[in-house]
Formats: C-alpha cells, structure tokens, sequence
C-alpha cells in the first residue's frame, strides 16, 4: 500500500488525536531538497505532524528549523547524513549496493536506528524504506514499499517490529506531535 491510503491504513493502528497538520509549504521544502517528497509522508504531516510514536519512534519535520523544533541538532538533514555516513562505514557488508547520495532519512528511534527512504526512482511514491539499524539484525534492511506502510507494519505487527526495531515500544501505541510535547 501506497500514498495517502496507507496512512489512512496507519490511523486504524495508532489513532490521530495526538497529531498536528505541519501545514507545509511543500514548493519551498521541495526547493530545499531538490526533489518532491513522498505522498505519504505529505499525508502524514497532514495528519500526525512531527512527533513521537511511543516516545521510541521520532518522525522527522522536513524544514531545516520551524519553531525550534531541532534545537538539539537532530533533524532530516543530519539525520541523512548520520544514515549516509553509517553507511559509508558499515554498508559493504549489507548484501546489496547503493550510493550514499540517495538516502534521505525520515525518522529515528531512541535506539539510534535512522529510517530512511532509497530515492533511486524518479517517483517518490515508489521510494522504498531503508533500515539503517544499530542493534538490529542485519544492520541494513530495505523494505519494499513507503513510509506510511512501514510504519503500519511496524505498529500492527509483533514479528515484524522485532526485526526492523531495536527498542521496546510500549502498547498501546500513541502519537504525540511535537507541538503538543513542548506546550505549543
């Protein structure tokens, strides 16, 4: 499942109350970036915003710095990095190649994994989800289909949850926009 419909299919999983439309200015990001993002993720900042699954699983702004959001350093573009350089470093022994250039990090978790997309097709709705894990098993994982769908799999299903995640989440899962956590 692509696109809107699956974080559609995500909502079921883990509600939305705790979400908050980013309102993005999507052509100025895009600008940015160099490249459309995924209709998936546009859905999801619709929908859930940046913020926290279960205070384990972050979810990326992709602005640089709204509102102080990365004070602390982090955000999508050193997150890429973080996922490129780790890569760089540890990637021969993955069991497929690629080029670091091509990976754009979406999310972290508080285990240190970095999620990301492989942006090698020129449709970012075909964009497939690579694992850049720390204490996950193998290191590297790609993951045939989107953002929105990995994150539904990854809070629906037990057993895949185990290999694509090296922290506990607590159940039930919530989401809580960033906003919310910091009083804004």
């Amino acid at each position: 499942m692509t696109g809107p419909e699956a974080v559609d299919a995500l909502s079921r999983v883990v509600p939305t109350a705790g979400g908050r439309d980013e309102r993005i200015d999507w052509s100025a990001v895009e600008a940015v970036w160099g490249t459309r993002f995924p209709s998936d993720y546009v859905r999801f900042m619709e929908v859930y915003g940046a913020g926290s699954f279960a205070g384990t699983v972050s979810i990326q702004h992709p602005e640089p710095d709204v509102d102080g959001y990365y004070a602390d350093g982090s955000g999508l573009d050193d997150e890429t990095e973080n996922a490129r350089y780790t890569w760089e470093t540890e990637g021969e022994d993955a069991g497929f190649a690629l080029d670091p250039k091509d990976i754009v990090a979406w999310g972290v978790t508080a285990g240190a994994d970095i999620y990301c997309w492989l942006t090698t097709d020129e449709n970012p709705d075909r964009w497939p989800v690579l694992v850049c894990g720390r204490h996950t098993t193998p290191v590297f994982q790609l993951h045939p289909y989107g953002m929105g769908e990995f994150l539904r799999r990854l809070f629906g299903d037990a057993e895949f949850r185990e290999e694509t995640l090296s922290v506990v989440i607590q159940e039930p899962v919530d989401f809580v926009n960033w906003r919310t956590a910091r009083g804004l």
